[in-house]
């Protein structure tokens, strides 16, 4: 193989490999976070104010380092629940993912 063939293939594979782990944030996103976060980052009224959810687009949730979200998530934060032990941190990490994905 040539280094142009060698490029197209990893640059293929990149993106396979993306799409799966998107894939996988998205289904744990689904399962784990969606009824309090809402399916497009945006919680439900009754739920963001009993709740205290911020949807995913406010600026004090996307000022929020991917570090922080990752272990707010895992050791919970005010009213959200622990997810670690629950599920895998690559879980907790590819729905971090998602969720930040729905800000854009």
């Amino acid at each position: 193989m040539n280094f142009k063939t060698l490029i197209a293939l990893a640059a293929l594979m990149a993106s396979v490999t993306g799409t799966a782990v998107a894939q996988a944030g998205a289904d744990t996103y689904k399962a784990k976070c969606q009824s309090c976060h809402g399916a497009q980052g945006t919680p439900n009224p009754g739920i963001a104010k009993a709740m205290g959810v911020k949807p995913a687009g406010d600026p004090s949730v996307k000022s929020i380092s991917e570090a922080q979200m990752i272990a707010d998530t895992a050791n919970g934060k005010g009213k959200m629940p622990a997810f670690k032990g629950k599920i895998t941190d690559a879980q907790i990490k590819d729905s971090v993912d998602f969720f930040r994905s729905l800000a854009k």
